[in-house]
């Protein structure tokens, strides 16, 4: 499941619809900041975002993920909104 979330993230529409089905503004602004920070779009952004994660996640940090996605109605979904949220740079007022 979790693989085959990573692996739909090289699709650009497939990685912003993903990102528009969490229905997080405050996240999309993070997101949109970021991607305009790094002159990249913001499907490339989520894209490498993620893969960094799990790339350098320790075990402490697959744990939680592990726990967020059994809690979740949506693993994949969930799982995608707490490695941008714990990624991403805070929004500035």
């Amino acid at each position: 499941m979790l693989g085959k979330l990573i692996d739909s993230l090289d699709d650009p529409v497939v990685a912003m619809n993903l990102v528009a089905a969490l229905a997080d503004p405050e996240l999309e602004v993070r997101l949109a900041k970021a991607a305009e920070a790094e002159g990249r779009p913001a499907a490339d952004v989520v894209a490498t975002i993620v893969r960094n994660f799990l790339n350098a996640a320790s075990d402490d940090h697959w744990v939680q993920l592990i726990g967020i996605m059994n809690r979740a109605k949506d693993p994949g979904l969930a799982a995608l909104r707490a490695i941008l949220a714990s990624q991403l740079p805070e929004a500035v007022a």
